[in-house]
């Protein structure tokens, strides 16, 4: 991890409506010259899922679509050759868009618990259930996540490669809240130091640049992401509650970056850009943060991914993203 990590004033989070890769990909380098992103398009179906994606980036390890969803199997087969064909078609179109780029460019992948809570073992049964399972899962995972950052490198090299951890279900994991696949139970809460561990080893692969830790639930566990190693820390904030200021404002102070999903998801009247930061604004000085900070802590991205919005309005969405930065940063007070 970069000891002084550099990010743009604002980016995408991920998903994006609609199939076509070019189109996607002019969106997210277009919107944001300064922090363009891999641009994700579920409405493809599955393999263009978040799940799905990352499930076909696993090195020694393969998933099939199940009607219950995602479930590990012996062998590749067209699911995850339908995912490993799209995110070739992304990135594709991501290097067309990107010539002689210089600068940060993220990318997104499910991180190792929310992919545990979401995959299924043969039984049927999450494979949060078995930690021997999650400790496989998660070497696959790191082992694919460190390939697929050469590939990116390799095509975009003058890129510094952000990347960002989808963690969704990262506090259901911590509270024992994940259902079996009965629906009746749940999993036991995974110990927060299992969780931390495996975190900052997948976090760990990432030698060459930053890592962001993306969370669109509540409660998300700043102080925990910041020991495994995050330099980023991804988050709707209109989510967070006083019990959050704490350890967002020891975030900022440590030199966290903070992600902050302050522009909807999905279709909406959008305020002006300046009141859409407003409250950003207002917890920095009910946190007695230094106003010159905030344009260099913060990255203003929508609340989550888009993929559920119309096409006009994901463009807006990201254009309102960057007027938004703009206005923190003429107008940090």
């Amino acid at each position: 991890m970069n000891a002084t990590p550099s990010f743009g004033p604002a980016t995408g989070v991920g998903s994006l409506p609609g199939t076509d890769a070019r189109e996607a990909a002019k969106a997210a380098t277009g919107s944001f010259e300064d922090f363009p992103f891999l641009p994700e398009l579920p409405a493809r179906g599955p393999g263009a899922d978040m799940i799905g994606r990352t499930a076909g980036l696993l090195v020694e390890l393969y998933a099939r679509v199940e009607p219950s969803g995602w479930r590990l199997g012996d062998r590749p087969g067209q699911d995850t050759r339908r995912a490993v064909s799209w995110l070739g078609e992304d990135l594709d179109a991501l290097e067309e868009f990107t010539q002689d780029y210089e600068g940060p460019l993220k990318v997104q992948a499910v991180g190792p618990w929310t992919l545990a809570a979401a995959l299924e073992l043969r039984n049927g049964e999450s494979v949060l259930s078995d930690p021997g399972a999650c400790r496989d899962l998660a070497a696959s995972l790191g082992e694919g996540l460190r390939l697929h950052l050469a590939e990116v490198g390799r095509r975009i090299p003058g890129a510094r490669l952000v990347l960002q951890l989808d963690e969704p279900s990262l506090t259901a994991v911590l509270r024992g809240r994940v259902r079996t696949a009965s629906g009746y139970r749940t999993h036991r809460a995974v110990d927060r130091q299992v969780v931390e561990s495996t975190l900052r080893d997948v976090i760990g692969i990432h030698t060459g640049g930053p890592v962001a830790v993306h969370s669109c639930a509540p409660e998300v566990p700043f102080a925990l992401l910041r020991r495994a190693g995050a330099a980023a820390v991804s988050f709707d904030f209109s989510l967070l509650t006083e019990r959050d200021e704490d350890a967002i404002g020891e975030a900022v102070e440590g030199g966290t970056q903070l992600f902050v999903g302050v522009v909807p998801g999905t279709d909406t009247a959008l305020s002006d850009p300046a009141g859409s930061v407003m409250g950003v604004r207002t917890l920095w000085r009910r946190l007695g943060l230094q106003p010159g900070l905030l344009a260099e802590a913060v990255t203003v991205t929508p609340s989550c991914g888009l993929a559920g919005a119309s096409p006009a309005y994901a463009r807006q969405a990201l254009a309102h993203c960057v007027r938004a930065a703009r206005s923190l940063a003429d107008n940090p007070e």
